[in-house]
């Protein structure tokens, strides 16, 4: 028998039982839907936390205040103190200092609400400087972005994003109107294009100033020339690791740290922050998926209980099949090649499941799921695997079943 007539018998064999095929399947069919839908929830995940990293801007660093690791410097963690200044900033952007370096951004930032006629919004508030938006992808979509000028007078105007315009003056212009920031009275000079949230923080909700406003009128107090952050542009991403080591030598330098234990900065690229999420939703996708893969085993188990109640069943015909000279290679091929179309119905429908639970789940809750291509491809090999692997026992001991034994049976 060749291996077109096996397969061609062995499907013949599952359609006489469909019933018992069906549940035979069913636990492939879960087990691979079930992987399916949590691997591209995981791919979906990793893909949406990609974009928004990828949102905060291209070569990026970010120095914060504080040590996670300082033994005598700030404790709790990078952002936990005030240990930045402008002159930092202003240090960094020096082309003598950092040549890797192509723009810096100082920040500051609190939650304040704005009012504007009867609208009252809660939002971030940012102090910055003109760099910003370069630094941070940022484009605007009416009106201009804060100029050097703006800063250097302490205009008293900000740029506002698409969620807080929208939340202040609903579809109406925004550009030229007056908002109250803090109950400082403010004039619109610019709206940001969307650009969705980013690091668990909504980019479209903030009002922006020039950092010299925001620290007279916002902050005030000794805390004027504090900085929250600075962010770093690198003039490209293969300077990107000497743009780090330039701003690390400047600011050890000016805080006058002599062991860097004490740092009392700290300096965040995008690609570890990349890396590290990356890391994270791979973990969790790995684990999920595992889970979910348990109920493989539990199908590959049913599998092997089925074959072997048709081994049972069919004695008399492996009986009369080896007396007619089929040899035992020839009887286990048989029913290898059942169990395999088994997990092969089982993977394709279970495929089709996962891949119409993915759809629907990702329209209800508004998240991208991915399922690939390589992952259907791969989910289907595996379900076909368990077949064969579950039936490597029953089919074994069809093929050592002795003819004169089995033609006796009833």
């Amino acid at each position: 028998m060749n291996w077109r007539e096996t397969i061609r018998t062995g499907w013949d064999a599952v359609r006489s039982h469909r019933l018992r095929s069906g549940l035979t399947m069913l636990g492939i069919l879960i087990g691979i839907a079930a992987v399916m839908l949590t691997v591209g929830l995981g791919q979906g995940a990793q893909r949406t936390v990609t974009s928004q990293i990828n949102a905060l801007g291209s070569n990026l660093l970010v120095v914060t205040p504080g040590s996670t690791t300082g033994a005598n410097g700030v404790r709790g963690g990078a952002g936990s103190a005030s240990t930045l200044t402008l002159a930092d900033a202003t240090a960094l952007a020096s082309h003598d200092v950092a040549p890797d370096v192509a723009a810096v951004a100082p920040t500051v930032q609190r939650s304040e609400a704005l009012t504007a006629g009867t609208a009252n919004w809660t939002t971030t508030v940012v102090g910055t400087t003109p760099e910003y938006a370069g630094v941070r992808a940022r484009t605007v979509a009416e009106g201009r972005f804060l100029t050097t000028d703006d800063v250097t007078a302490h205009s008293p105007v900000v740029v506002l994003g698409s969620v807080t315009a929208s939340e202040l003056f609903g579809g109406g212009q925004a550009v030229g109107r007056t908002v109250n920031v803090a109950g400082v009275p403010m004039t619109v000079v610019g709206v940001l294009a969307s650009a969705g949230s980013s690091a668990a923080t909504n980019q479209d909700d903030q009002a922006i100033l020039p950092f010299t406003t925001a620290a007279d009128r916002i902050i005030g107090g000794s805390a004027r020339t504090a900085v929250q952050a600075i962010y770093l542009q690198a003039a490209s991403n293969e300077v990107l690791p000497g743009a780090y080591q330039e701003a690390d030598a400047e600011l050890t330098a000016l805080h006058r740290i002599t062991d860097p234990a004490d740092a009392d900065f700290t300096i965040t690229s995008q690609q570890s922050i990349l890396d590290t999420a990356n890391a994270i939703t791979g973990a969790l996708t790995a684990v999920l998926g595992g889970i979910a893969a348990i109920s493989l085993l539990v199908g590959g188990i049913g599998v092997m209980n089925i074959m072997l109640v048709s081994v049972t069943e069919r004695i008399r015909e492996i009986g009369l099949r080896k007396a007619l000279g089929a040899t035992p290679s020839v009887i286990r091929r048989q029913f290898l090649v059942e169990a395999g179309v088994l997990g092969l119905a089982g993977g394709v429908a279970g495929a089709i499941l996962g891949g119409l639970a993915a759809f629907l789940l990702s329209h209800a809750i508004g998240q991208p799921i991915v399922v690939s291509v390589p992952v259907t491809i791969g989910a289907i090999v595996v379900a076909i695997a368990i077949g064969l692997v579950f039936g490597v026992y029953p089919a074994s001991r069809a093929a050592r079943l002795a003819p004169i034994d089995a033609l006796r049976s009833e």
